[in-house]
């Protein structure tokens, strides 16, 4: 019956992080010990002054349709968040909350993508990326990047990657699937390429913001000379670690905000009124919290670039942010333990799962074949036993 499905939902692939996570969760219902390093989410709680602002909105009835871009204090909030702590100057009529900060790039991309406009996007890159991009009509011009570039794209791949149909540039820092981050140098050197080119928006993910071990974060919007260019994606759910809240948002020039607005109204009304008022407390509330989660990251982080190193065959560049680490494992391929032939990433992935019970994510799934990511948004023991299972059941490979 799946001939009757719309050739958009055909040719749509499914998130390989949510099937990854899906084949972890149905080996735990069997009683295995799964580790999970595939799911993207802190394993932090929310912030307590975060759930009371939630539970005391029940309380008093914020139970109604909100405005469709978000109660006007919430937006006023991510104003002045973006002002303080970004230099970035919005007013609050430019912000639009949406249902996750996955919803807001779709906006963007529906409101912005006809068919056949290119959106220039560097690999490896997050799964959703590529397939929003089709479910707008457009067309992905996807550019290479390596481990010896810390898989950030230079000024001069940008410049050969861009035609008469370019549309759109979508960048991530700090980046999902790989850590890296742009610094303010590299930002630069993009913008002058983009300020040559003024008929191309700049697209700029930075749900990872506040996870970032190289000091103040940097965004392409601080660039003056394309800054009515850029839309700016935020949210709540890493930093606050609220993902199922789901509660993020597009900093945007006020009349892509109005369309933006406009298109919601009609797809999805407003995000969740009791999480808009939860979100509303995480922006106007203390964030000691976020320096004490991206401490336990950063510790993390070099406990499994430790486990990393002691695995021979791994090649892995130290992330400067977000909570994965994407090696290089290419050493593997085509080596058997006498039971199971590794041909690819995807077979390496379920060797892993089998064999070690860790799970993680295949990384052709983000353009980029070669490697497999492993999130360490999990606790510190349950990384020492991913790294103790990988080194056993990866040198079993001949």
């Amino acid at each position: 019956m799946e001939k009757y499905l719309s050739k958009r939902l055909r040719e749509l692939s499914e998130s390989q992080t949510m099937a990854m996570t899906q084949k972890a969760r149905d080996l735990q219902a069997k009683g295995i010990a799964v580790v999970s390093l595939s799911v993207g989410e802190p394993d932090f709680f929310t912030p307590d002054h975060v759930k009371e602002a939630a539970k005391k909105s029940i309380d008093e009835n914020f139970s109604f349709y909100t405005p469709v871009e978000g109660y006007m204090d919430l937006r006023q909030a991510v104003a002045d968040k973006l002002k303080k702590e970004n230099n970035l100057n919005y007013t609050a009529q430019q912000i639009i909350v949406s249902n996750g900060a996955k919803h807001s790039l779709s906006n963007v991309f529906l409101a912005l993508i006809d068919e056949g406009d290119e959106v220039i996007i560097p690999a490896p890159y997050w799964v959703s990326y590529s397939e929003l991009v089709k479910l707008a009509g457009g067309v992905n011009v996807i550019v290479p990047t390596s481990l010896e570039s810390k898989f950030k794209m230079t000024p001069a791949q940008l410049e050969s990657a861009i035609t008469p149909k370019t549309k759109a540039l979508l960048l991530c820092s700090p980046s999902n699937p790989t850590g890296s981050v742009y610094t303010k140098e590299e930002l630069k050197g993009l913008a002058d390429v983009l300020a040559k080119h003024p008929g191309i928006f700049i697209i700029s993910d930075e749900i990872y913001e506040h996870i970032n071990f190289v000091g103040a974060h940097h965004s392409i919007a601080h660039n003056p000379e394309i800054f009515d260019r850029c839309v700016v994606i935020n949210g709540v759910s890493k930093s606050y670690a609220m993902t199922g809240y789901r509660i993020g948002y597009m900093a945007a020039p006020l009349w892509l905000a109005k369309a933006c607005s406009k298109l919601q109204g009609q797809q999805t009304s407003n995000a969740s009124s009791i999480a808009q008022r939860a979100a509303l407390a995480a922006y106007k509330g203390e964030n000691g919290f976020i320096t004490d989660m991206l401490a336990a990251f950063r510790r993390r982080r070099d406990l499994v670039m430790q486990g990393l190193s002691e695995i021979p065959g791994v090649r892995c560049d130290v992330p400067d942010g977000a909570f994965y680490v994407f090696p290089d494992v290419t050493y593997f391929y085509g080596k058997s333990d006498g039971e199971t032939l590794v041909k690819d990433d995807m077979d390496l992935c379920l060797y892993l799962l089998d064999k070690a019970h860790v799970a993680a994510v295949p990384g052709g799934a983000f353009g980029e074949p070669k490697c497999i990511r492993l999130s360490y948004a999990t606790s510190d023991e349950n990384l020492k036993t991913a790294m103790a299972n990988l080194k056993t059941a990866l040198g079993k490979l001949k």
